[in-house]
C-alpha cells in the first residue's frame, strides 16, 4: 500500500482519467495524493453489494467487472471496468450509503483508492469532479438503456455479437490474424443474457465459418466485419 506523494497523471506519464477531466496539474496532484495505491491479485472482490459505501476506486492497470448475484447465487455479470474507469460512487453521497452491486478483478490489477473521509474533501474542494463523475453516470445510462433494449428485440446472435463488438473495442488484443478477447463461453453468456449452451452453439457456427477461432484459451476475432454486421446499426453506434 503506497500514499500517492505525487501524480503521473499531472505529468502526463500516465492516460489522464475522465474524472480529472478540467483540472489542472496542481488540483489533479492534491487529488491524488489523497488516495492509496492498492494491488489485488485476479478474483479479489473489490467492493459488495448491499455492504457500507466506504471507498471510491480508479482502475490504474489491469482489468474488473461490476456483478450482481441473482436469489439462487447466479453471478451475472453487468459491465467490464477498464483502465481510468471509476467506481464506487456510492461513496460521494452526503449521506453513507451501500453499494449497488459488487466489483471484482479479473486479472491482477493496481488501483487508486481513496476512503469515504478523502474523497468527500476532495471533491467538496474540487467540484468539477462532480461534474465529471455526473458525465460518467450519464454514459453508464446510456449503456444500460442500450444493453436493455438489445435484451429486449435483439435475437440472441445478436446479442452475443454486439457483446463481442464492444468488447473488442474495449478489451481486444491485437494479433497477427484478428483481434484476440481473454473472456470464457461462460462470462460472454452472462454478458450477452443467453445460455451457456447457445453461446457455445453460436461460436461453434461462426469459429466454421472462419468468423473466430478458439486458441490458447483465447477467443481470436478473425473476420470482425462479418461478425459486426450481425449487430443492429443503433447498437453498433451506440456506447
Amino acid at each position: 500500500m503506497l500514499r500517492c506523494a505525487n501524480s503521473d497523471f499531472a505529468s502526463g506519464a500516465e492516460p489522464q482519467p475522465p474524472l480529472f477531466k478540467g483540472l489542472d496539474k496542481s488540483d489533479i496532484e492534491r487529488v491524488v495524493s489523497a488516495g492509496v495505491r492498492r494491488k489485488y491479485p485476479r478474483g479479489a472482490v473489490l467492493s459488495t453489494e448491499g455492504e457500507a459505501a466506504n471507498h471510491f476506486f480508479l482502475l490504474l492497470s489491469g482489468r474488473a467487472r461490476y456483478f450482481t448475484l441473482t436469489e439462487d447465487g447466479r453471478r451475472v455479470i453487468l459491465r467490464w471496468i477498464l483502465p481510468s474507469d471509476v467506481f464506487g460512487a456510492m461513496t460521494l453521497m452526503h449521506d453513507p450509503d451501500l453499494y449497488l452491486v459488487s466489483t471484482e478483478s479479473v486479472k491482477d490489477s493496481e488501483l487508486l483508492v481513496w476512503s469515504r473521509a478523502d474523497i468527500r474533501r476532495v471533491v467538496l474542494r474540487h467540484p468539477r469532479l462532480l461534474e465529471n463523475m455526473l458525465a460518467t453516470a450519464s454514459d453508464y445510462l446510456k449503456w444500460y438503456v442500450t444493453a436493455h433494449l438489445a435484451l429486449i428485440s435483439h435475437s440472441a446472435k445478436q446479442r452475443l455479437a454486439r457483446v463481442l463488438f464492444h468488447l473488442a473495442k474495449d478489451i481486444g488484443q491485437p494479433v497477427e490474424d484478428g483481434i484476440a478477447l481473454d473472456i470464457t463461453n461462460e462470462e460472454l453468456a452472462d454478458a450477452a443474457h443467453i445460455t451457456r449452451f447457445s453461446t457455445s452453439r453460436l461460436l461453434g457456427d461462426w469459429q466454421r465459418k472462419g468468423i473466430l477461432s478458439k486458441r490458447r484459451g483465447k477467443l481470436v476475432l478473425t473476420s470482425s466485419e462479418r461478425l459486426f454486421a450481425r449487430i443492429p446499426r443503433q447498437s453498433a453506434l451506440t456506447i
